[in-house]
């Protein structure tokens, strides 16, 4: 089996970035434009051009290909964000089993090294951290479109359609857990709605009773 949680808002303080060639951090956001101006860092969508040629996608590609000894310090995807829900699925399905669906880098795997980025399809968030359904990103696959295995998806409606376009090949059932009153469009996909008066983060509810076998599979 494989699972798959979408990504959070809060990352650890410790998380790495990546930099310039003159060393400033790049904070990735889905709307450069309408960040406030810093002399600190650089404001980049994952998709603009970097410093070192080709895209920041494309370096942060190439840094997982060799990272070396990491000189950056970019945390694995289960290990970035704040809640041990992440490392839980982890523990029980192991690191080559779960992945992330992340706003910013697209459906990445346990391990990717990812740096620290502020993007999010929820609503409520700044318009600079908004992505919207009609924004264009490269976004990565990283789960075998061979595998036969169920892909579990533990999302909010607001990331559901993202997992759907992205798993469209996948030859293993898709299952996703939903909370909303209307279910959310996922063509291919089988649903299962998870009761709980929980309305924010519900989704680390759902998958914290899946991780102790306390919701079933159909």
């Amino acid at each position: 089996m494989i699972v798959v949680i979408q990504c959070a808002g809060s990352k650890r303080k410790n998380a790495g970035y990546l930099k310039t060639h003159d060393g400033r951090p790049v904070s990735f956001v889905a709307h450069p434009e309408l960040a406030s101006p810093s002399d600190s860092c650089v404001y980049a969508r994952p998709d603009d051009a970097s410093d070192a040629g080709g895209t920041w996608r494309d370096q942060l590609l190439a840094y997982n290909a060799s990272p070396g000894n990491n000189p950056l310090g970019l945390l694995p995807a289960f290990e970035l964000y704040e809640n041990d829900i992440y490392r839980a699925l982890v523990r029980k399905f192991g690191v080559r089993n779960t992945y992330i669906l992340s706003a910013g880098w697209g459906l990445i795997d346990a391990a990717f090294l990812t740096p620290a980025y502020d993007i999010t399809f929820t609503a409520q968030a700044h318009n600079f951290a908004r992505r919207r359904q009609q924004d264009v990103f490269c976004d990565l696959f990283l789960i075998p479109t061979s595998t036969t295995e169920q892909v579990v998806c533990f999302g909010s409606k607001d990331y559901v359609p993202l997992f759907a376009a992205l798993t469209g090949d996948v030859r293993g059932e898709r299952i996703v857990f939903y909370n909303s009153v209307m279910p959310p469009s996922a063509p291919g996909c089988k649903l299962i709605r998870f009761e709980t008066r929980t309305k924010t983060n519900w989704q680390y509810e759902c998958a914290a009773a899946f991780v102790r076998g306390d919701v079933m599979m159909p």
